[in-house]
């Protein structure tokens, strides 16, 4: 299994950006899903997550600008910004918890990060 994210760049403060997240492999399904980010010389924050049961958590310096989208069927799932300022910038990870086909558990997986930059 692997997750394969998409969608960072450069943009203008106030811009949107959708992320996204595709888990390759043979997929059962995706639990719980999260999306992190970095910038250097920090620890990795979480910023919004979907759990499998219980109400998205966003953090409060996202919180009314981001949203968590799942689409089962592409087993993708998004991070939709909107009103993006340049203390947004960092590099974003998604992280799941996905089951295989025929896998007794779900299993906690990463992304390879996505670079967002965000110019005033």
């Amino acid at each position: 299994v692997q997750l394969v994210e998409s969608g960072g760049g450069s943009v203008q403060a106030g811009a949107s950006m959708l992320l996204s997240c595709t888990a390759s492999g043979t997929i059962f399904g995706i639990k719980q899903m999260a999306w992190y980010r970095q910038v250097p010389g920090r620890e990795r924050e979480l910023v919004a997550s979907f759990p499998e049961t219980g109400s998205p958590y966003f953090a409060d310096s996202v919180k009314g600008r981001v949203t968590i989208i799942k689409d089962d069927a592409k087993n993708t799932f998004y991070l939709q910004m909107t009103s993006l300022k340049s203390e947004d910038a960092a590099v974003y990870y998604c992280n799941a918890d996905i089951k295989i086909v025929n896998g007794p558990f779900a299993h906690n997986y990463w992304g390879q990060g996505t670079q967002v930059t965000v110019s005033s």
